[in-house]
C-alpha cells in the first residue's frame, strides 16, 4: 500500500487533520535487556544550591534510581537512557509561543517558584532547570511507547500535570502527560483511547485543559479540594472527580481510591493507562496536606496496577510531586512492591503484560 493511501485511511478514520508524525529520537528502541524503567542523570536539578529554595526535592529521581540498584532491581544497563525532548517534540502540543517565552528567565522563575532564577542569564536557566525538565519530558514520551511494547512502564520522573499546552505553573513548565498521550495517538495504531489516573494531592489542570473536549481521554483525579490549583474551569474535563477534605487517612483514601480506579476502568475500557504517582499525599508534606502513610502509598500503586494488570491494559507511571526527602524511599519501595507482587516484572516486561495487543497487534507508524 502506497504511503497517500495510509495518509487517506487515517484522514477517514481520525478526521482531516492527520498529518505524518515528525521524524524523532524518542521512539527508537532501546537494548532488548532493558527494564522498561526510565531515568536519566540529566534529570537531577543543581546548580549553586538554588534548587533548595523550592520545597520540592529537585535530586529525588536520582535518590529513587540509587536505591532500587541497592536493592539489586536493576543496574545502568537495565534502564533506559531517557534522552531530551526537542522543540519539534515539544510543538506536538505546545505552541511556539509558549515555548519563547521560556527564553525570558522571569518566566521559567514564575513557573519553578524559584524568585532567583528571574536574575540568572538565560542560557543558564536552559541548561541548568530546563533540560532536566526537558529530560523527563522526553522520558516520559518513551516511556509511553514503552508500556505499550511491554505492558508496563515507569518514568522516574515527570508528572508535570500543571503545564497545558501554552502555560506553565506549579513546577512544571513542560506539558509531559499530554505529550505522551499525543504521540501515542498520532504514531501507534491501535492507541485511541487513553485513561489517566492523577493521584497527586493537587488537581491535575494542565492535562485537563488539554483535553476538556478531547473524548479519547478519560480523566479521574483524586486530590485535595482546598489547595493549588483550584481551577474550576479545568475542573469541568474530570470524568471523575474525588475532592479530598483536609488530612485524609488512609483507610478513607484507599477506599475511594480502590472504589473509584474501579469505576473509572470499568466505565472506559482505554488502550492505555497514563498513572500520575504523586506521593505529596505523604502525612506532613508541606504543600499536599494529607495524611497517607508511606504503606499507603505504596498500597495506592498497588491497587492501580491490579486493575490495570487484571485488565490487561498497558500502564504507565510517572512520579510527579512529592515535597519531603523520604518521598524518594517511598517511591522505591512501592516500585518493589510492585515488582515482589508480580505486576511488574521482566517476564511481563518481555511478553507484554501478555496482552495481545503488546504482541504485535500495535505497530509504528513509519516516518
Amino acid at each position: 500500500m502506497c504511503r497517500s493511501s495510509v495518509v487517506c485511511i487515517f484522514q477517514w478514520c481520525f478526521g482531516t487533520d492527520f498529518k505524518r508524525p515528525h521524524r524523532t529520537e524518542l521512539y527508537e528502541d532501546p537494548p532488548s535487556p532493558c527494564c522498561p524503567i526510565v531515568y536519566s542523570p540529566d534529570y537531577n536539578i543543581t546548580f549553586m544550591g538554588l534548587e533548595k529554595l523550592h520545597p520540592f526535592d529537585a535530586g529525588k529521581w536520582g535518590k529513587v534510581i540509587n536505591f532500587l540498584k541497592e536493592e539489586k532491581l536493576i543496574a545502568d544497563d537495565l534502564i533506559v537512557q531517557a534522552r531530551e525532548a526537542t522543540d519539534e517534540d515539544l510543538l506536538v502540543v505546545h505552541t511556539r509561543r509558549y515555548l519563547n517565552k521560556l527564553k525570558w528567565s522571569f518566566v521559567v522563575a514564575t513557573i519553578t517558584e524559584i524568585p532567583p532564577v528571574a536574575f540568572l542569564p538565560n542560557f543558564v536557566v536552559q541548561r541548568k532547570v530546563l533540560k532536566p525538565l526537558r529530560t523527563q519530558t522526553g522520558g516520559t514520551i518513551m516511556a509511553g511507547k514503552l508500556a505499550v511494547d511491554r505492558g508496563w512502564a515507569i518514568n522516574v520522573g515527570g508528572g508535570f500535570h500543571h503545564c497545558s499546552s501554552d502555560k506553565g505553573g506549579g513546577f512544571c513548565a513542560y506539558a509531559d502527560i499530554t505529550l505522551a498521550i499525543k504521540f501515542l495517538f498520532e504514531r501507534v495504531q491501535g492507541v485511541s483511547k487513553a485513561t489517566i489516573i492523577d493521584l497527586d494531592a493537587h488537581q491535575g489542570n494542565g492535562h485537563e485543559r488539554d483535553f476538556m473536549d478531547d473524548h479519547r481521554v478519560y480523566i479521574m483525579d483524586v486530590y485535595n479540594r482546598y489547595i493549588y490549583p483550584g481551577d474550576g474551569f479545568a475542573k469541568r474535563a474530570i470524568k471523575r472527580k474525588v475532592e479530598l477534605e483536609w488530612g485524609t487517612e488512609d483507610t478513607e483514601y484507599l477506599q475511594k481510591v480502590h472504589t473509584h480506579v474501579e469505576g473509572a476502568l470499568n466505565e472506559l475500557k482505554p488502550d492505555i493507562i497514563v498513572y500520575n504517582a504523586g506521593t505529596d499525599i505523604l502525612d506532613g508534606d508541606p504543600l499536599g496536606g494529607l495524611a497517607i502513610s508511606p504503606q499507603g502509598i505504596v498500597k495506592r500503586d498497588e491497587v492501580v496496577f491490579k486493575a490495570a494488570r487484571r485488565r490487561r491494559i498497558p500502564i504507565l507511571m510517572v512520579t510527579s510531586g512529592g515535597y519531603q526527602k523520604r518521598t524518594a524511599r517511598i517511591i522505591a519501595d512501592s516500585i518493589l512492591n510492585l515488582h515482589n507482587l508480580g505486576l511488574i516484572d521482566k517476564e511481563l516486561a518481555t511478553s507484554g503484560a501478555e496482552n495481545p495487543k503488546c504482541c504485535g497487534f500495535f505497530h509504528l507508524l513509519k516516518e
